[in-house]
């Protein structure tokens, strides 16, 4: 259903009738996966930022959901997901292997360790899988922490490499240009 509104374009001084509602599903599947992990965003601010009402964002992610995509409603943290998103996870990484499991897990901001938890679940025929105990929350963001902080120093070491190599090639053309003179 659309509702008409009348628009005043300044310009040309022109008075013209527009359909509010009507979106295509590529644009409401763009705006429910900018609601979605690793780089999700508020319904709030998908909201602002694409001129959509907040109410249209959430239907539509419930529509997402309804269909067996996995749409947290949480999705800073994917230990608090429900079952029905956990299990869409595991149906939909079922038949990748590991270097696809893991580039599906960097594309949901996931861990291959939580899908692999959630698979064993699912296997075993369990209802809803049980929240970490105290201890293993305090380990797995332990591991996150560390996983984070490894990251961290692998892109500040590729960017002295980068440095380095690019001094290289500055030392190299200088050398061309100037000769090979190492009296200074």
């Amino acid at each position: 259903m659309s509702c008409p509104f009348f628009t005043l374009n300044l310009k040309e001084g022109a008075v013209s009738e527009t359909n509010v509602g009507q979106y295509s599903e590529e644009f409401k599947e763009q705006a429910v996966r900018r609601l979605m992990p690793p780089n999700a965003q508020s319904v709030a601010q998908v909201s602002r930022d694409l001129g959509v009402s907040d109410v249209s964002l959430y239907n539509w992610r419930n529509q997402y959901r309804d269909r067996g995509n996995a749409v947290p409603a949480d999705p800073s943290n994917p230990e608090n997901w429900s079952g029905k998103n956990k299990l869409a996870v595991v149906i939909e990484t079922a038949a990748l292997n590991e270097e696809e499991l893991s580039a599906y897990c960097r594309e949901k901001g996931l861990y291959v360790e939580q899908v692999r938890r959630w698979r064993a679940a699912a296997e075993s025929g369990a209802d809803v899988d049980r929240p970490l105990t105290a201890a293993e929350r305090r380990e797995w963001q332990q591991e996150r922490k560390k996983s984070r902080k490894l990251e961290k120093e692998l892109n500040r070491k590729d960017k002295a490499l980068a440095e380095a190599a690019a001094l290289l090639v500055l030392q190299k053309k200088a050398r061309a240009i100037w000769g090979d003179n190492e009296d200074d």
